[in-house]
């Protein structure tokens, strides 16, 4: 008897040792068909899973861990992992499709007349003031044309240069060791780089897309950079300010 309690006990503990797990379906809300491809991100442990083509998927979560959604036309959803979650398999979740409308595009955003000294006086000019501080690892600080005195907050920027970017990771040192790891992982790479509505970066680094484009304009980068870049980019920019940020710092 004390043979069946002791070998009970061993499986006990090595479960808790190899780690737990959710497993379950993505189906759509509308007819519950399987969705296939859908993303399935746990923001804490920073690991993926990919649904097949069932719709079924697996993935490493501990309760209280949170799992993200996330598929392209349908709104994304936040799971808390509980108990039931990981002690009863083949959970099934719902995703609802999302209703867009398409808005008209213009191909040609200036009308050109043909004449090469009128359509080059009708182009807008970036007047967007650049200085650059020998011996900084940049290529230059953009201080804008919004208010006098640009020159200025330009030069306290530098020799202060990322108070913004303490402000938002400082208080959350574990977003910057999360933010380390979501650029180790390949498969998250590779979703980042198809992504531009920042929403998957949003919920992996908690937070806020005013608060990313605010960090990538401190941080020298343009307007059409922050609308046009995919997320991994993006990413890519926010890790490397910070890295200069440190270099500054010493």
């Amino acid at each position: 008897m004390k043979r069946h309690f002791t070998l009970y006990f061993l499986l006990l503990g090595c479960s808790f040792v190899l780690g737990q797990e959710v497993i379950g379906f993505v189906e759509r809300s509308a007819d519950q068909k399987p969705i296939p491809t859908v993303h399935i991100i746990n923001l804490n442990k920073v690991t993926m899973s990919i649904t097949d083509k069932e719709g079924r998927f697996e993935i490493d979560a501990e309760v209280n861990d949170t799992l993200y959604f996330s598929y392209l036309g349908y709104k994304s959803i936040k799971v808390r992992v509980s108990n039931d979650l990981v002690k009863y398999p083949n959970t099934r979740f719902q995703l609802t499709e999302l209703a867009l409308a398409l808005e008209e595009v213009v191909v040609r955003p200036y009308q050109l007349t043909g004449y090469l000294d009128i359509d080059a006086r009708n182009v807008p000019i970036n007047r967007t003031r650049r200085y650059s501080i020998p011996g900084l690892p940049s290529g230059g600080y953009e201080g804008g044309n919004r208010a006098p005195g640009t020159a200025m907050r330009v030069l306290q920027a530098v020799t202060n240069p990322a108070d913004f970017l303490y402000n938002i990771f400082g208080r959350k040192p574990n977003q910057l060791r999360k933010l380390k790891k979501v650029r180790a992982n390949n498969e998250l790479r590779d979703l980042l780089a198809v992504k531009y509505d920042r929403k998957t970066l949003e919920e992996l680094l908690q937070i806020e897309r005013v608060d990313i484009d605010e960090i990538l304009r401190k941080c020298n980068f343009s307007d059409s950079f922050i609308k046009g870049a995919n997320d991994l980019q993006i990413l890519e920019a926010i890790s490397g300010c910070y890295e200069e940020y440190k270099v500054l710092n010493r």
